[in-house]
């Protein structure tokens, strides 16, 4: 159990990473993983506090997007299809804590550089493009292998890749990547659940829940009231960042870094 300052700090620092990462349709997990890597020395109690706290988040965005319209169950089936069951398979890899570091910060670079992109493609008028619902299947499946690995939801890869296709409206993508984060997050924690891997630091986990409910539901309004913009969109683009870039670093390679 962790002293009353460091859960005090902690719930904080997981209660903004929840703010901003909902105001755009994402769950936080990257930056939980990195912020728990810090407290906590197992590394299975890592993953699945991530993406429980990840599964909290989103499941309160996706209501609220189901609430407004916004969940288009026929256009996001391609790609729960192959996700769903890929991120079971994913969270099964029982990987070397150094690789799964490497992975996850590589990934998140990749993630913020995609972000960036196409926060500065984002125009006022957006006209939508068609594309086979095979290239949803492939894009689903390959996103929710590497997300089940990783311990994220994968909303956070996918998004940007769709709004650089112009797959649909701004708004649409983050109600798609929350649910996608929500069902992914569902299939990791049952993999981890069926490796034996599964493990939560009680009852801190219970402080860091209520925290990321909190800054997500109120990250999801700003988001559904079109106040997030692209200055919110950099800010979480710069996040991701600075995480994946100490996760490659300090935990990935075991350099010092800040």
């Amino acid at each position: 159990m962790l002293a009353q300052t460091e859960i005090i700090l902690l719930a904080t620092a997981f209660f903004l990473v929840a703010l901003l990462y909902s105001s755009v349709g994402f769950g936080g997990g990257s930056s939980y993983l990195a912020l728990l890597a810090l407290v906590f020395a197992n590394f299975f109690m890592i993953r699945s506090s991530a993406l429980l706290c990840n599964l909290v988040v989103v499941s309160g965005s996706s209501f609220l997007y189901f609430q407004r319209g916004h969940l288009q169950f026929k256009k996001f089936v391609p790609f729960l299809i192959t996700s769903i069951p890929l991120a079971f398979v994913g969270a099964l890899f029982k990987l070397k804590e150094h690789f799964f570091f490497i992975l996850l910060g590589i990934s998140l670079l990749f993630a913020a550089f995609a972000l960036v992109l196409q926060t500065l493609k984002l125009k006022g008028e957006y006209q939508p493009s068609s594309y086979s619902k095979y290239l949803s299947y492939l894009l689903g499946g390959a996103v929710g292998f590497l997300s089940g690995m990783v311990g994220i939801g994968g909303g956070i890869f996918l998004a940007p890749i769709l709004n650089h296709m112009k797959w649909d409206k701004p708004l649409v993508i983050a109600a798609l990547a929350s649910f996608f984060i929500l069902v992914n997050s569902i299939s990791g924690i049952l993999g981890l659940l069926f490796a034996d891997t599964f493990i939560v630091p009680t009852p801190d986990i219970w402080f860091l829940i209520v925290a990321v409910f909190l800054g997500g539901q109120l990250g999801a309004r700003l988001s559904l009231g079109k106040l997030s913009g692209k200055t919110i969109r950099l800010l979480t683009a710069l996040l991701v960042l600075v995480v994946g870039i100490r996760v490659l670093l300090k935990n990935g390679f075991q350099l010092t870094i800040f």
